[in-house]
């Protein structure tokens, strides 16, 4: 738990994917995420957690379904989002943030 408080702690935006193996939607949104991440480069850190391997820490961002965003910047949350979230609309959140 400490190494994820060290990751999103960063300067730049950490984008945070709660995810499942079973979920058809987190399997939607991974190329979403890989293109955003092609898309911003350095600008962003792009996590993705397994709710099933981490359930304390699905449990304390209150993850109750899968797939859930969180966009952290220098530690703090600032955005979040379930269900699939489309390309444009991740960039404008982390470019806004």
């Amino acid at each position: 738990m400490s190494k994820f408080s060290e990751i999103i702690n960063q300067d730049q935006p950490v984008l945070v994917d709660f995810f499942a193996d079973w979920c058809g939607p987190c399997k939607m949104l991974s190329p979403i995420l890989k293109q955003v991440k092609d898309s911003l480069g350095e600008r962003v850190s792009i996590i993705k957690i397994d709710v099933d391997k981490n359930q304390a820490l699905a449990t304390k961002y209150q993850v109750r379904g899968v797939p859930t965003l969180l966009l952290f910047k220098n530690g703090k949350q600032v955005w979040r989002q379930s269900g699939v979230v489309q390309k444009e609309d991740i960039i404008n959140v982390i470019t806004s943030a």
